[in-house]
């Protein structure tokens, strides 16, 4: 872990005004627009990106797809590819932390997660990619003798990638490295207020050898650069993680456009479920506490839905909100902070209306609530825990992408899974129970694509994560996620 000193001083640095990065180099937009980068620390304005346009967003996807056609990186030899994704991953560690810190002044997320979630985890990606680029064959089909079939696996040309402002680096790498491994060219859109790491990523990129154009990053509004980028007629896949609203919009610019392929991961309102014979209830406690607090709650599998076995229900519903109520909130700069800022103006104002709809429909406040630190000038809200919610309250069923948690208790197993499943979303849940016939039997039964057991987070780059419901569709990490970047092509080849 770093010194408190040297995180200080990495704050302290200026940030340019920053361009788009096209065709491997720093350029404005063609209008000349910028937008401000306003820090949710303390409400100070950073420096300014570009603020693209239609045109911009053309110019980079015709980058990448010149780049796509020229062949120096879609006909590489995977060796080829796999000594620059390494070269990146190297690249990514060497400043990790002060791209940590500069993610952290953009976005507010507490700098102890930040290390492992952003630089770290991206370079792990990197890593995992390239390993796996010459490990992944085609296939030889089981024909008859005189036919021989072969199934090609082939880069599918120019992704689009459009990243949100929780972990930008993380997500963002979870989309670019295995498109990139398979050899296609990327152009990559990150939220209005998460852009600065993915503009230093497209630099490190380029530095370790990836040829110019194969991978882009535009920078501006969603309404703007991200519409011309899912209308786009030359995007053959657009992967996007964010909101449920935009996700559909995004679907709509596909059949509105060419029938570009659209992979969507659209966020939970993940159910942590902890049933009375849970093999330690302390550590269960702390980890649900954890779960939902961490990065103040601005985590698509946050554990936003706590639903506890009636005996334990009112105990363990103390529990956590005593635990809630100690959390550190503050300086996400600080070592000592256990849960940093809310990513901007705006989503504070949203979740501070969910306590006030939560109030309004019945339910319980334990602790929290309500804004704090507003003299910072920063966006900072209390961990916030509501006891006695019903499933079908809105906080039960609409995400609040915020430090607040939705405790409920249960009867039985059956009414467990009826109420986790009780949402429009599937994406991550848990389970508590030292019965491991139970465990196996929720992991069938909740419609989720993640499920813990006796934990909550932690599933690295080996597993697949992808939702079911609402929580949208194809997987980013593991091996499957080279599946959204590839076409397959089948060779019929008669031998007679």
């Amino acid at each position: 872990m770093p010194d408190q000193a040297t995180i200080d001083r990495l704050r302290s640095k200026q940030i340019a005004p920053q361009h788009l990065f096209i065709g491997g180099d720093r350029q404005a937009a063609a209008a000349g627009g910028t937008l401000d980068v306003i820090s949710p620390i303390d409400g100070s304005r950073l420096t300014t990106i570009a603020d693209a346009d239609a045109g911009d967003v053309d110019r980079a996807v015709k980058s990448a797809r010149a780049a796509f056609d020229h062949g120096a990186w879609s006909r590489a030899a995977p060796s080829e590819r796999k000594k620059v994704m390494h070269r990146v991953a190297d690249l990514i560690e060497k400043p990790a932390l002060e791209l940590a810190v500069l993610g952290v002044r953009d976005n507010g997320t507490e700098i102890a997660m930040a290390l492992k979630a952003e630089p770290a985890s991206a370079a792990g990606t990197f890593r995992y990619y390239a390993e796996a680029i010459d490990k992944v064959y085609g296939e030889i089909a089981p024909t008859a003798r005189n036919v021989l079939g072969l199934i090609h696996r082939e880069p599918v040309g120019v992704v689009g990638a459009i990243v949100p402002w929780n972990f930008p680096m993380m997500i963002g790498a979870w989309k670019i490295a295995p498109a990139l491994a398979a050899g296609n060219s990327v152009v990559l859109k990150p939220a209005e207020t998460a852009s600065l790491t993915l503009l230093r990523l497209a630099e490190l990129c380029a530095e370790a050898g990836l040829p110019d154009g194969v991978f882009n990053v535009v920078t501006g509004r969603g309404a703007v650069a991200g519409e011309a980028l899912g209308m786009h007629m030359d995007v053959d896949v657009l992967a996007f993680t964010g909101s449920g609203g935009v996700g559909r919009r995004l679907l709509e610019y596909s059949a509105r456009s060419n029938l570009k392929r659209v992979y969507l991961e659209l966020g939970g309102k993940s159910p942590n479920i902890v049933f009375a014979d849970a093999p330690d209830l302390d550590q269960a406690a702390r980890v649900a506490a954890h779960g939902i607090f961490r990065n103040s709650g601005q985590v698509c599998v946050a554990g936003s839905r706590l639903l506890v076995e009636r005996p334990i229900h009112e105990a363990f519903a103390e529990k956590v909100a005593a635990i809630a109520a100690k959390m550190k909130v503050g300086d996400p700069l600080d070592l000592a902070t256990e849960a940093g800022a809310i990513n901007s103006a705006d989503q504070l104002a949203k979740n501070l209306s969910y306590v006030e709809k939560a109030v309004s429909e019945g339910a319980s406040l334990k602790t929290g609530g309500g804004r704090v630190l507003e003299e910072t000038g920063g966006f900072y809200m209390a961990p916030t825990v509501f006891d006695a919610v019903l499933p079908e309250m809105t906080l039960a069923r609409e995400e609040v992408f915020g430090p607040v948690l939705a405790v409920t208790p249960f009867d039985e197993e059956a009414d467990a899974v009826r109420i986790a499943n009780a949402t429009p979303y599937g994406l991550a849940s848990a389970v508590w129970t030292a019965n491991l016939s139970r465990a196996h039997r929720m992991v069938g039964a909740i419609k989720a694509g993640v499920v813990h057991v006796n934990t909550y987070g932690g599933a690295d780059v080996t597993v697949p994560l992808g939702g079911v419901k609402q929580s949208g569709n194809g997987h980013d990490k593991s091996l499957h996620a080279l599946d959204k970047y590839v076409d397959l092509k089948t060779a019929w080849i008669s031998l007679s």
